[in-house]
């Protein structure tokens, strides 16, 4: 009965998923090109007023390169004579969803959903494609996944990773230690919506989470970035707040460790590593969202020191954090990213009865359900200071720029 789940022929589907991904994010590239680079240069004023046209692009080519990924996975599976049930049934359940949303639209986020055909751009290709895929996303295949991955221990085709023996070894330990030191416990944490306790952060500290990829000259374990999407993929599955903690660490460690002045590495540096600083990320903004050139939180040199006014939201981790990589503008003048510096500021660890004890500073826990523990929060800045010494690499107008070679660097 459950072979009858199966689609026939999935590699060869999958693979066709893949291509027809492909033919439709190229569409739309030719369409987002005639937008924001009509003489084949990139305007970028075109591309501030297209970002959503742009946005979805991005998200095309992401579903398409995971279609594909899937496919070369699946075949190589097959040709081991290791493609079962238990990898067959998500893979065609995956490309039903993916190739289902390219053809009618892609949520990017809450409220902003992005259709190839407001491009004007024609998804009808995909019609054929997704009656064959349809079968492998019935009910009868849902519940069937549910029930196989209840018992996957031990599946090594599912779990296969093509990972080399030091890093199978720390997915394994950080396996083990999500089973049994959070999943047990997350959901209380859960439920009575509390801070990350800090005994865990105490033991993650203590494993090396902290200091991944840092060099070890700093204290860390000069890993590379796979070692840090194992971890947090490994920790993720019995908490999502608990992997979501090393990749704060790992954004404020690679942006002092790239642009950094000297004297910032060895305050910072090696507190990261050892766990003793936590950091958070502090981009988002109320009004732009995660348009970082629209920034409007500035920061203003008065005496020794730089004070912050504006707001911030989407903040992780923000209540147990001692630094803040924080983006804020610091040219009055500018209205795009030229005008962005970023500040390394420190901050009181807070607790849930006081999440932001530190003046000048106040936070409201935004609502939403499935960060409880990590907990998002909205961040009121008015008049908060940050020593002259704690701009990154002591250069203003750099954060921008500081922030993307980051975020390269992780890609």
């Amino acid at each position: 009965m459950t072979e009858a789940l199966i689609l026939p022929r999935i590699v060869p589907l999958l693979h066709r998923s893949a291509k027809a991904a492909d033919a439709v994010t190229a569409r739309v590239r030719l369409a987002v090109e005639a937008l924001v680079a009509p003489g084949g240069r990139i305007d970028r004023h075109r591309l501030d007023a297209e970002q959503h046209a742009a946005h979805g692009l991005a998200w095309c080519a992401a579903y398409a390169e995971t279609l594909r990924q899937v496919a070369l996975w699946a075949e190589r599976l097959e040709a081991a004579g290791a493609l079962g049930e238990a990898e067959a049934l998500p893979a065609q359940l995956l490309a039903f969803e993916y190739v289902s949303q390219m053809a009618g639209g892609l949520p990017m986020n809450q409220g902003e959903m992005f259709r190839p055909t407001d491009l004007g751009v024609s998804t009808d290709d995909l019609a054929p494609l997704l009656a064959e895929l349809r079968p492998g996303a019935s009910q009868a295949v849902k519940t069937r996944i549910v029930a196989l991955l209840e018992g996957v221990s031990g599946r090594a085709s599912l779990e296969a990773s093509g990972l080399d023996e030091t890093l199978e070894a720390i997915r394994d330990q950080f396996t083990d230690f999500s089973r049994t030191r959070v999943a047990p416990f997350a959901q209380g944490w859960h439920l009575r919506d509390e801070l990350i306790p800090l005994s865990l952060l105490d033991e993650l500290a203590g494993l090396g989470v902290f200091g991944l990829t840092l060099p070890e000259h700093w204290g860390g374990a000069g890993l590379g970035k796979t070692a840090m999407c194992v971890v947090s993929e490994a920790l993720s599955r019995g908490w999502i707040a608990a992997g979501s903690l090393g990749t704060r660490s790992e954004i404020a460690a690679e942006l002092i460790l790239a642009h950094g002045t000297e004297d910032q590495k060895a305050r910072l540096l090696p507190g990261i590593a050892s766990g003793a600083i936590i950091p958070t990320a502090v981009f988002t903004e109320p009004d732009t969202g995660s348009d970082l050139g629209a920034l409007r939180t500035r920061a203003e040199r008065s005496g020794g020191a730089w004070k912050v006014f504006g707001a911030k939201t989407w903040i992780t981790h923000a209540a147990r954090a001692d630094l803040m990589t924080l983006l804020v503008r610091t040219e009055p003048g500018t209205k795009d990213h030229r005008g962005l510096s970023m500040l390394l500021a420190a901050k009181p660890r807070g607790t849930d009865a006081e999440p932001f004890p530190a003046p000048g500073m106040s936070g409201g826990e935004i609502g939403v359900i499935g960060y409880r523990g990590m907990k998002e929060y909205d961040i009121a800045f008015d008049g908060f200071e940050v020593p002259e010494a704690d701009l990154l690499g002591g250069q203003t107008g750099k954060g921008f720029s500081q922030l993307m070679a980051t975020f390269e660097s992780a890609r």
